[in-house]
């Protein structure tokens, strides 16, 4: 008995080498499909059971929260101009400690040539203000303006702006708590036009690297003011609707 052994075909071969490949790849293709399936599957299966008012809502939240938390780092980060740096005249918006010495020994330094302290309470004297702030009386008495309309940051932005083309200044420091100078700024831009506003922040507390989200008080501050910052951009944008009310003097603007 003759047995014959038949020799492989090299063309054989090289099928079975190109398969082999091909066949890997179907199976990935296999795993990738039914991975995509169940996804787009639970995918389906939140939106049935999530109503798209939860999902707007959570939204607004993530985002308020993203806000926020780059608002209070552009506050922490503010810094007061160079000590060379000058301006026709100062604005300082009461309301804050120290707002009003700050103010004070700018115009003492002749870095502007006058300062209107907005929202003096009516019932508070020219004469018991400059004692109490220990200011020179004569430069007082020349160069100090007060505004006793001004019942909130709207209205120290409407009365500062009277003031401002009054006297044609083109260049203010606006001096104000580091947290209120965005809202502030943002009030003042809209009454006034080609005008320098140059922010000159007051810094109470150390709010860099993070401080401040380990301060209880400080952090109640810059959230409420990121709100009202929040109210201020929605006025302008819808321009009707008066969110005056969250802005009271009593909370120090």
């Amino acid at each position: 008995m003759h047995v014959h052994n038949k020799a492989s075909d090299p063309a054989d071969d090289n099928r079975q080498d190109t398969s082999q490949p091909a066949k890997l790849a179907g199976e990935e293709a296999r795993k990738h499909a039914q991975k995509n399936g169940f996804i787009r599957h639970w995918l389906k299966r939140l939106r049935r059971r999530i109503p798209p008012v939860a999902v707007v809502l959570f939204s607004l939240i993530v985002a308020l929260g993203i806000g926020f938390v780059m608002f209070s780092e552009h506050v922490s980060n503010l810094q007061a101009p160079p000590a060379d740096q000058k301006a026709d005249a100062i604005i300082v918006l009461t309301g804050g400690k120290s707002r009003i010495e700050t103010a004070l020994e700018l115009l003492s330094d002749k870095r502007g040539e006058r300062l209107l302290i907005s929202g003096v309470h009516p019932s508070t004297k020219r004469e018991a203000l400059q004692r109490v702030t220990r200011t020179d009386p004569a430069l007082f008495a020349c160069c100090v303006d007060l505004d006793r309309s001004a019942l909130n940051t709207i209205g120290n932005a409407v009365e500062s702006a009277k003031w401002i083309k009054q006297h044609n200044y083109k260049r203010i420091f606006i001096v104000t708590n580091n947290y209120h100078i965005p809202r502030s700024i943002l009030e003042l831009s809209r009454q006034v036009r080609n005008v320098e506003l140059i922010p000159y922040p007051v810094i109470n507390s150390d709010l860099k690297n993070n401080n401040w989200m380990r301060q209880g008080d400080t952090l109640r501050v810059l959230f409420t003011e990121y709100i009202k910052y929040i109210g201020a951009l929605a006025h302008i944008n819808l321009g009707q609707t008066d969110w005056s009310i969250f802005d009271t003097q009593s909370e120090n603007h």
